[in-house]
């Protein structure tokens, strides 16, 4: 069997060897790991990308055949390598979040309050889709529609 430090040389990512190392990350453990964990152990997302590729194509126990990392909500990723390119299936998530009450502020607030309100609320939410990888796809009164995975 390979050890885990051999296989991360033979995929091209030796210099990530002590990382793992270091986070206690081997054959066992790397299927688990999210897109947020890879980031936080420094891979850039073209070492990340041929992680993935290589998981999926790897034939070695301990590691499974569909390369199944998961997102930072859970869902799965995964890579599918075909004779001629590489390519990935990822999971969309829709989220509508909506301010509770936003009717009843609107008949106790001044609208100039309101709306200094309203703004408060989607940029305090605009930077948590954005910590999540979310894209923002539109504002709809008081809701926003988000996307993960986009």
């Amino acid at each position: 069997m390979t050890s885990f430090a051999q296989w991360l040389t033979e995929i091209g990512l030796e210099s990530y060897a002590a990382v793992f190392s270091e986070n206690k990350i081997d054959f066992d453990v790397i299927r688990w790991l999210s897109e947020a964990d890879l980031r936080e152990l420094g891979l850039a997302i073209g070492d990340r990308k041929r992680l993935l590729q290589a998981l999926a194509s790897v034939d070695e126990p301990g590691i499974p055949a569909s390369g199944v990392i998961r997102t930072d909500s859970g869902m799965p990723v995964t890579a599918a390598v075909s004779d001629a390119s590489a390519r990935e299936r990822r999971q969309l998530t829709v989220m509508f979040c909506d301010l509770v009450g936003s009717t009843g502020l609107s008949e106790k607030l001044d609208p100039e309050e309101l709306r200094g309100l309203l703004h408060e609320y989607r940029t305090v939410c605009g930077d948590v889709i954005a910590r999540y990888e979310g894209f923002v796809a539109r504002y709809v009164g008081d809701g926003i529609l988000t996307y993960f995975g986009w």
